[in-house]
């Protein structure tokens, strides 16, 4: 599996602030929408009932946001980086400002785990995460992101 299949150009952005944690989910499934063709309303609702199970909020002003819906065919990705960081309820209670979004089919199953470990994997990496920051180009911010990482199909 390699982000490259998962994240597509049209779904890498760069906002300057949201409000609140709502308002990230919202922007989250208005690009789902528009790029991807699901209906927002359902993105929105699997990334609130996601996020009551624990926050995925990970750290290092970092968010994974992910969701399974009913609605999907593949994996796909969204990439937010914000300009001001949001209050996120991370695990380490620092703001968020790199988003990376993760939508799944309701039975992916392993494939699922997979993207998200490849996703978590790759938004961990310190130099990554140094190039995110330093960079407003959506197209910049989807070449640093999709650079060769993959990990193993099944």
């Amino acid at each position: 599996m390699e982000l490259s299949k998962i994240l597509v150009p049209a779904a890498v952005r760069v906002v300057g602030q949201f409000t609140s944690k709502k308002r990230l989910f919202q922007e989250l499934a208005e690009i789902t929408a528009q790029v991807h063709g699901i209906q927002s309303a359902l993105v929105l609702d699997g990334l609130q009932e996601r996020e009551t199970l624990g926050p995925t909020g990970v750290g290092h002003g970092i968010a994974l946001p992910h969701a399974r819906l009913e609605d999907l065919d593949q994996i796909v990705g969204l990439f937010i980086r914000l300009e001001k960081p949001l209050d996120y309820d991370s695990v380490d209670r620092q703001p968020v400002d790199l988003v990376f979004g993760l939508l799944a089919p309701k039975d992916s199953g392993v494939d699922h785990l997979k993207a998200l470990a490849l996703v978590s994997r790759t938004m961990r990496d310190p130099a990554v995460v140094t190039k995110l920051r330093a960079n407003t180009d959506p197209d910049k911010l989807h070449a640093i992101l999709t650079e060769t990482r993959t990990t193993a199909m099944a």
